[in-house]
């Protein structure tokens, strides 16, 4: 049997929460709190396998009691429950030390799943919010990408084509210093910390397709 503790500041909410809870055989909801100062409480009190909680709540929000309740017990089991959708939101909880997010917005089964997945001490978030922050990842990488200059955008290029420094160094007319001056620029500019992980990365935002450069060599000696 699974114990929980529900916290959520509307009444009309937790009584939702409840009666899906209920259905089920394995999980017993043993306390429900209307803000974070009664939550962290109940919390000591009851020491359940599990919290569910909103972020926004009255006075402090649940991101502090989330906080505070790792602080109290590291291993606490921790899943949000929120009407916020934007990704950052997700961050900050997991952060402070949730397993799992999911939206209000999402059917009850994935709050289930979600439940089940925070026990066995696995992150979990739903669909929605897992999608968003692929895309916002994928955003900030491109963005990553746009940073390289002319020279070590095509660097990368030959790199994951397989090309080594001495290749790239003469396939450019530059000095092999110059390329692994600027290899190891372009895996900072990147946040990468290996060749595989670079090549990884370009792979996914289709370096190879991206940009089929056709100038000159010379070109590149200039800068």
């Amino acid at each position: 049997m699974i114990s929980i503790l529900l916290v959520d500041d509307h009444a009309i909410v937790r009584e939702g929460y409840r009666a899906l809870l209920a259905k089920q055989p394995d999980l017993q909801l043993v306390a429900e709190a209307g803000d974070s100062a009664e939550a962290y409480q109940l919390f000591k009190e009851f020491e359940p396998d599990l919290l569910i909680t909103d972020i926004s709540l009255p006075g402090s929000s649940g991101l502090e009691l989330i906080a505070r309740i790792k602080q109290r017990r590291a291993d606490a089991k921790i899943l949000v429950f929120s009407m916020h959708q934007n990704p950052g939101f997700a961050a900050q909880a997991m952060r402070a030390g949730a397993l799992g997010y999911v939206t209000k917005s999402s059917p009850p089964e994935e709050l289930l799943r979600a439940i089940y997945e925070v026990y066995v001490g696995r992150h979990t978030l739903s669909a929605d919010i897992a999608q968003a922050l692929a895309l916002e990842k994928l955003g900030s990488e491109r963005i990553a990408l746009e940073t390289l200059t002319v020279r070590e955008f095509e660097i990368l290029r030959l790199l994951v084509d397989g090309r080594s420094n001495d290749e790239i160094a003469q396939i450019l007319s530059i000095s092999p210093k110059t390329v692994c001056n600027c290899h190891y620029l372009i895996k900072g500019k990147l946040g990468v910390a290996s060749d595989i992980e670079l090549t990884r990365l370009a792979i996914k935002l289709n370096v190879l397709d991206l940009l089929e450069l056709s100038a000159p060599a010379d070109f590149f000696s200039q800068g």
